[in-house]
């Protein structure tokens, strides 16, 4: 089994060993351990599970909170020619079930859904009927309300494990304290049980946390002093535009991401800086998830991160080559005091999810009941303006109704244009005769995509089609739009939009179940985490990395010996260093004659006055040195 799960490895990624711990996980996992691998971000997770479920007959389930995050992975299999669907709050009915048939009946290898999906009746029907031979958890930590990212629908995570009783489970993540990674065996429901852990110190990683009170001078001193790619972190999208429009002032090619951007300018931003034409990314942290960019240079977060488990793994972002990289955080004056108020107002009073909760029902004219597994286009400017609320407490609190379990948020992605051909032929035969100017449209579609646009959805691009027909782009979409009314096919038009999904059936609000004592828990849990990134900042007499690991639950009495602590120290010691010296050779000297100062500076080795007049300041001081009539400096015996 060695020599095969090596051979899959060069076969489908080209490497030719496994990285540290990456095989016992493997090997584990063949076992038919239920496994628990906690790997730093860069790490290598994802080979873990994918390499042993490609080892086996049957498909991996793979549960996954991002869907960014899915659409990122099942795209970089299928570029390996390994079968991978996603299924998700984006795709049509249509097309969720022609995928969980895939599932059943074709060769899919991996099967990514988001929690949410469990227990769908469409899914328990189906999954009970697929060879799966592998449940894999991405962000295990979600499940556990101690962790940074509590998602309560992973919770169903444990009820699949009783419709598939004898599949495994690898449950995966980069950053878990000790309580979290106890939560996520229990909440599972681990059976014979293996964890592995990578240590979370990163040899190549050098931490700082720099006061400041000119963030932005400090920051263009840092790129400059730092060649090579870097991704600078700030707490919001207006920051984002603000802080890349300044270093570009000074000549530093700087761009900005988020999610507010359309997919065709995060696509450029994006593709520009993993070619290094744009050396320096200014993002929110919608950045970095998925991308795989090893020499990244310098990680820069200039807003305190709220936990550590994400600068953590913001940070990890940087030297996943193993090389010499640097992760600074600057500090300005009112920073812990900005956090805490960030904290508290991350944690609006249940009332006021109350009444966000029934204004997004009205805004999407809901009836009470309905709405389960609904998706939509979610534009946050436009809700808040509709209804007069305030956009930090609205966004707050929708983040907080995702928390509870009744929505799922998902930042934007982009989902091109698709369709299918519900019809079958002979009637789609007598609708192009009856409806003649629909009919080069048909043929086009069909010429294009033959017999694939009966059976699967299809991806096209509106402007093409209308190049090919020499028509405009909108009299081709105005055509596909009937079409789609008359039930001759299914058009899903092209979107970038964040999207809401309402994971329940829609509630009367003044009924919604909030559970109060989880969300008081959850919130003096925040306020914990918070607490905990202020003291790491605020510390100036200890290690950075171990105090990292001192969070994570790993002891160690070894310095890092790169973060900025450590390098004091270093120069410390080197400067006490140099002291010692020249007071041995300044006694040296003038034990055989007194000498003026200068005199004495000629002949000592270091030419460092500020060090030179530091010590003899000291002698004179102590009484070993004195000057006399002559101006000379004498020894005391």
């Amino acid at each position: 089994m060695v020599s095969e799960i090596k051979q899959l490895l060069k076969k489908y990624w080209g490497y030719e060993a496994f990285r540290p711990l990456q095989e016992d996980i493997v090997q584990s996992v063949l076992a038919g351990h239920d496994t628990l691998a906690l790997l730093p971000t860069g790490g290598g997770k994802s080979i873990c599970f994918q390499v042993p479920a490609l080892a086996k007959d049957g498909l991996c389930l793979v549960i996954s909170p991002l869907v960014a995050l899915m659409k990122d992975q099942v795209a970089q299999l299928q570029r390996r020619e390994i079968p991978a669907v996603a299924v998700h709050s984006g795709l049509h009915k249509r097309e969720i079930d022609i995928a969980l048939d895939n599932c059943v009946y074709g060769n899919v290898k991996f099967l990514y859904l988001s929690p949410e999906r469990l227990l769908t009746d469409i899914f328990r029907e189906r999954v009970t009927r697929m060879n799966v031979n592998l449940i894999a958890v991405d962000e295990a930590h979600c499940i556990s309300q101690w962790g940074y990212e509590f998602r309560p629908p992973y919770l169903q995570i444990a009820e699949l494990r009783e419709l598939l009783p004898n599949v495994p489970i690898i449950a995966l993540t980069a950053t878990a304290t000790a309580e979290v990674k106890a939560d996520i065996q229990v909440k599972l429901q681990f059976r014979n049980g293996k964890v592995f852990q990578k240590s979370f110190a990163r040899a190549n990683l050098s931490y700082s946390c720099l006061e400041t009170e000119d963030k932005i001078g400090r920051l263009r001193a840092i790129l400059q002093g730092v060649p090579g790619a870097a991704i600078v972190y700030v707490g919001t999208r207006r920051l984002t535009e603000e802080v890349a429009r300044q270093l570009r002032h000074y000549r530093i090619a700087a761009a900005a991401y988020h999610a507010g951007l359309s997919h065709q300018e995060r696509h450029r931003v994006q593709t520009e800086w993993l070619q290094d034409k744009t050396p320096v990314m200014v993002a929110t942290n919608a950045f970095g998830m998925g991308i795989d960019k090893p020499d990244v240079r310098l990680v820069v977060h200039l807003d305190m991160p709220e936990t550590l488990e994400a600068y953590y793994q913001e940070a990890g972002r940087a030297g996943r080559d193993e090389k010499y990289a640097y992760a600074t955080l600057l500090l300005g004056p009112t920073d812990a005091d900005t956090l805490r108020t960030k904290v508290t107002e991350a944690h609006p009073p249940a009332e006021t999810l109350r009444k966000i909760y029934q204004c997004l029902a009205n805004y999407y004219q809901l009836a009470v009941g309905s709405g389960a597994l609904q998706s939509f286009d979610f534009n946050l400017e436009d809700f808040t303006r509709t209804y007069k609320l305030k956009a930090l407490e609205t966004y707050y609190a929708l983040q907080k109704l995702q928390t509870e379990g009744f929505l799922q948020l998902n930042e934007a992605y982009f989902s091109p244009s698709k369709i299918l051909i519900t019809t079958e032929h002979e009637e789609l035969y007598k609708f192009q005769v009856a409806n003649p100017e629909h009919d080069p449209l048909l043929k086009m579609l069909l010429r294009i995509y033959g017999g694939n646009v009966y059976t699967s959805f299809v991806k096209i691009s509106e402007k093409s089609l209308a190049e090919k027909l020499k028509t405009p782009a909108q009299t081709v979409k105005k055509s596909l739009l009937y079409l789609h009314q008359r039930g001759i096919l299914i058009y899903e038009p092209q979107h970038d939009q964040p999207q809401v999904v309402f994971t329940t059936q829609r509630y009367d609000a003044a009924d919604l179940p909030i559970n109060v004592r989880r969300y008081n828990a959850l919130r003096q849990n925040a306020q914990q985490k918070m607490e905990a990134v202020i003291r790491y900042a605020q510390t100036q007499k200890k290690c950075r990395t171990q105090l990292l690991l001192e969070y994570f639950g790993e002891i160690s009495d070894k310095a890092c010996r790169i973060c900025d602590y450590c390098l004091q120290q270093r120069k410390r010691k080197r400067a006490q260093a140099i002291r010692d010296q020249l007071r041995s050779q300044i006694q040296q000297f003038l034990n055989e004659t007194n000498l003026h100062p200068k005199e004495l500076a000629n002949q000592l080795d270091t030419k460092d006055i500020a060090y030179i007049s530091d010590v003899i300041s000291q002698l004179l001081e102590v009484g070993q040195v004195q000057y006399e009539a002559d101006g000379k400096l004498k020894w005391v015996k």
